[in-house]
């Protein structure tokens, strides 16, 4: 154990080097980080929620909502499907968990049954007394359904924060239909809350003009129709607050690849642009180009914001949409659109804000705990073992470094927790030390001379070291997969902890000890 290779030697220096040069990007402030040489690790730590202060949002997936409108699709293709084949049917309509409806002729149930079942796997269609027909959505489709939802959301989510900018945001699946929202340093919480709480779903509609919007508003609103409100801008603007539009989606603003906020040439208001893929381009282009002189209504979550006359076909696959925006509107609205609609509302559950002046609070109140504990384990190290307590501060400094080096290079967030597991780690780092140490006094007290009781001292207290600390990274996993938020943070310094102390125990410090060993050659260990 005393006998260290030339090559350990110099890995042992080289993870020194790079693990302190890892660590002090963290330290230094962004425009002197930015004038680093490109070769330089930039890497740095990310202070959490409670360190930095910023937003914590709980949302829910309306996920009701998604199921009633997968309901109403399935109704029109239930009700066209009928009407192909000529069956004559009544009472269609959505329930809860499904579609039923009621076959006039008895003896075509069969047929009508047999019709629906094909149209969708996802749904258990049954035949009841009297003609009637029900289709049951099956419950391993809701609960993939409700799993694809959620997935969804997560990720359209992430895209709208990532497009405001907010560094390292926290984004989790908490139960079934909840999302938790970190946002450390968020200086607007409000406009956030805007951008996550719109749903960002875009169609284009021609409007019906079978009907008008005075008989809508009364009750009569032709099959196949629908009756929305306009924008706000619109309701402004004087023009009609409501607008009768086709149900049928002419395009959709899935297609989307782009959208930008502008200024219109002409009336130099705020407005937002967008262009379409190949197939909405080709798809837009044909829809204008057969509806030229007819209205063609922008609705943005079932409101409409424009309803402009199609003037000529449009076969660029772009254009742009004007509603009275201010100039915040647009951008935010072409934030949503780039990010892309979100499968279902979200609602805020839980909403708590950390303000900077607590952060900071927490940070010198954390960082006070670890030197007070720092100096104290440091002070007992160099009573208790003299000048390899020395050795083992020294070590203890090294492994600081390390674990900020480590966290700094993953890019990982520190936390409160996360310091109170640096706290815990300095504990833990000379624990090693002090085994290793206790060995070597036992065996300098049976008379042993310094290299063989040094060897001892390592080798005997090595399976102990191991075991402890694999013990416990164990338990550090199981809090990181198991745990979420502060937790994790916790189990992270703590498991980079466990490693780098192991480091700097076992490697570090038996460098230390055996170069001096050699270079002071004593007759007997001073322990």
């Amino acid at each position: 154990m005393v006998n260290i290779p030339r090559w350990k030697v110099i890995v042992i220096l080289a993870t020194l080097i790079l693990g302190c040069l890892a660590a002090v990007p963290s330290f230094l402030a962004p425009a002197t980080l930015a004038a680093l040489p490109k070769w330089l690790p930039k890497n740095t730590f990310v202070l959490g929620l409670d360190l930095q202060g910023g937003s914590h949002l709980l949302l829910e997936v309306d996920f009701a909502t998604v199921i009633r409108e997968r309901m109403e699709s399935l109704v029109d293709t239930v009700r066209g499907e009928l009407r192909k084949e000529r069956i004559q049917y009544e009472r269609l309509g959505a329930t809860a968990d499904g579609v039923s409806f009621v076959v006039r002729n008895a003896a075509e149930a069969e047929k009508a049954r047999e019709l629906v079942r094909k149209l969708d796997n996802d749904f258990a269609t049954t035949a009841g007394e009297g003609g009637r027909i029900v289709m049951t959505l099956k419950p391993e489709a809701l609960r993939q359904r409700k799993l694809a939802t959620v997935d969804q959301s997560i990720e359209i989510v992430r895209r709208r924060i990532d497009e405001t900018g907010v560094r390292e945001p926290s984004i989790q699946r908490q139960g079934e239909d909840r999302i938790v929202v970190q946002l450390p340093g968020l200086d607007d919480p409000e406009r956030m809350k805007r951008l996550l709480g719109r749903t960002a779903k875009m169609t284009f509609h021609l409007l019906d003009e079978r009907g008008s919007v005075e008989d809508a508003l009364a009750g009569r609103v032709p099959a196949g129709s629908q009756l929305l409100p306009g924008a706000e801008a619109d309701r402004a603007g004087g023009r009609p607050s409501h607008y009768l539009i086709q149900k049928r989606v002419m395009v959709s603003g899935d297609t989307l690849i782009d959208s930008q906020p502008t200024f219109d040439q002409r009336t130099g208001e705020a407005v937002v642009s967008f262009r379409f893929d190949s197939n909405g381009a080709k798809r837009f282009g044909d829809v204008t180009g057969k509806n030229v002189g007819k209205p063609f209504a922008i609705v943005l979550d079932g409101k409409v914001i424009s309803a402009p006359v199609i003037r000529e076909p449009i076969l660029g696959g772009s254009g742009q949409i004007s509603g009275g925006f201010t100039i915040q509107g647009a951008r935010d609205l072409a934030l949503l659109l780039r990010a892309g609609a979100l499968p279902a509302p979200l609602t805020i559950l839980e909403e708590r804000t950390v303000g900077p002046g607590l952060g900071a609070d927490s940070i010198e109140a954390g960082s006070i705990a670890a030197v007070i504990g720092t100096a104290m384990v440091m002070g007992f190290m160099i009573l208790a073992y003299g000048l390899f307590g020395v050795v083992a501060n020294i070590a203890l400094v090294l492994n600081l470094i390390l674990i900020l080096g480590a966290m700094s290079v993953l890019q990982a967030t520190l936390t409160l927790p996360g310091i109170a597991g640096i706290v815990l780690t300095v504990g833990m780092a000379v624990d090693a030390n002090v085994l290793i140490y206790e060995r070597m006094r036992e065996e300098t007290r049976l008379g042993r001379p310094p290299l063989s009781a040094m060897d001892a001292g390592y080798a005997r207290a090595m399976t102990t070291i191991i075991d402890s600390n694999l013990t416990t990274l164990i338990a550090a996993a199981v809090l990181y997969f198991l745990g979420s938020g502060p937790i994790r943070g916790f189990a992270v310094t703590l498991s980079l902890g466990i490693v780098t102390s192991m480091f700097t125990a076992i490697s570090v410090a038996r460098l230390m000890t055996v170069g001096w060993l050699r270079l002071a050659r004593p007759k007997l260990l001073p322990i």
